[in-house]
């Protein structure tokens, strides 16, 4: 399932109109992506939570060459699946 199928879900599912339901699905990717990014996690019930964590800077091989690579620390995001989706996935 992609974005798109998502979109037509939401239309089907709610029966408003395709671009309304576009806006919908996109308001709430940019709702996520917003929160990671001021340093808040956000929690779905029956879902998870997606959070940023920290990854430590670290050297890392080019596979090609050999060469060694510094890579800078950075900030990843992280989702933990909730039990209730852990358990519908079983």
């Amino acid at each position: 399932m992609n974005k798109a199928d998502i979109i037509n879900k939401v239309h089907e599912e709610l029966g408003t109109t395709k671009a309304d339901a576009e806006r919908a699905v996109e308001t709430m990717i940019n709702s996520i992506v917003d929160t990671l990014k001021s340093g808040n996690e956000v929690s779905i019930a029956g879902l998870g939570i997606f959070s940023a964590k920290m990854r430590n800077a670290r050297t890392a091989r080019n596979p090609r060459t050999g060469e060694s690579i510094e890579v800078p620390a950075m900030r990843v995001p992280k989702f933990r699946a909730a039990k209730a989706l852990k358990d519908a996935v079983k």
